[in-house]
């Protein structure tokens, strides 16, 4: 599996809670740029799935080429390694038209795949020879200043930090393009531009989104799916909303309970999704659209960001 260090490739990422806004600043964007995008949301990979995830409209997408949407049936599981394909194929797509790309999501394991990937770099014997070399001529403090050369502030996470085993494992590992602790933190200094928005101001948006696809037709969406398969796979069923609409198509909740379970979870999820980018990724945050008037100058502001860091170093 390649890594950053031999792909050589790089993306403009934006990242975020649900309902910050995301979708409508990485179009503005890609449109400023003539850049391409992919979305990093778990959910929009389904084929049918569209009310229910707030999926962007035709109209929303014109004359912006966008990948990692209906990508699969919701009867399928679809897999991190079967997005990090389809991420790996959509910017070979897009170099071959010469244009960047834009991944916007919120679906942090796709996130941390694109920029890590998936599996543990195995271990390069020669270059086990040279740290263990390093280590006997210039002891820890030598693999410590190749760790930090490579990643700053990696060395201060491990363990022990003294022990030349795990230094020199830590220097194999970002030589490879990993994270520096496995599942741990990603690398700081890859950093990524966030949406945020105040948490009351969240909820309320995440209410009138709610009431927005139940009057959309998110019942009638449900419906038709469970009318063409005999069920959602373990992946789709985690779709916020089906469960729920599902239940009231069933009778056995109302529309205004299903209301408010789908705006807890999503209230739920969006916390979730928040803690994790705070720690598991370094992020550069600004402020969301507060509206659709308000685009723009969040799409400035995401643009500053990205021309301080510029492109984030990715694993495809």
């Amino acid at each position: 599996m390649k890594t950053d260090a031999d792909s050589g490739r790089g993306a403009w990422i934006l990242v975020g809670p649900t309902a910050t806004g995301k979708t409508a600043v990485a179009n503005e964007l890609a449109r400023r740029l003539g850049a391409e995008v992919l979305s990093a949301d778990s959910m929009l990979v389904y084929r049918g799935m569209d009310v229910g995830t707030a999926k962007p409209t035709a109209d929303e997408l014109r004359g912006i080429v966008v990948h990692g949407i209906d990508l699969a049936d919701p009867g399928e599981i679809f897999s991190v390694g079967a997005w990090l394909a389809a991420a790996r194929a959509a910017f070979a797509s897009a170099e071959a038209r010469g244009r960047d790309m834009i991944v916007a999501g919120g679906t942090g394991l796709y996130v941390n795949a694109l920029l890590r990937g998936l599996d543990a770099p195995a271990a390069d014997p020669a270059l086990r020879e040279r740290l263990e070399a390093l280590a006997r001529d210039g002891g820890a403090d030598a693999l410590r200043e190749r760790a930090e050369r490579l990643c700053p502030g990696s060395t201060a996470r491990l363990p022990d930090p003294g022990n030349p085993r795990r230094l020199i494992r830590l220097v194999e590992r970002l030589s490879a393009g990993a994270a520096p602790g496995g599942a741990g933190l990603a690398c700081r200094g890859r950093v990524v531009a966030g949406l945020s928005i105040a948490p009351a101001a969240l909820a309320a948006r995440i209410a009138a989104r709610v009431e927005a696809m139940l009057e959309g037709g998110l019942l009638d969406e449900v419906a038709r799916l469970r009318a063409d398969r005999p069920g959602f796979s373990a992946t789709a069923g985690m779709g916020i909303g089906y469960a729920e609409a599902a239940a009231v198509l069933d009778g056995v909740m109302t529309r205004e309970a299903a209301a408010e379970r789908i705006a807890a979870r999503t209230r739920q999820l969006a916390k979730r999704q928040r803690t994790w980018f705070r720690t598991q990724l370094d992020v550069d945050w600004t402020d969301g659209p507060a509206d659709a008037a308000d685009v723009a100058r969040a799409a400035d502001g995401v643009l500053e960001i990205w021309k301080r860091h510029g492109k984030t170093p990715v694993a495809v």
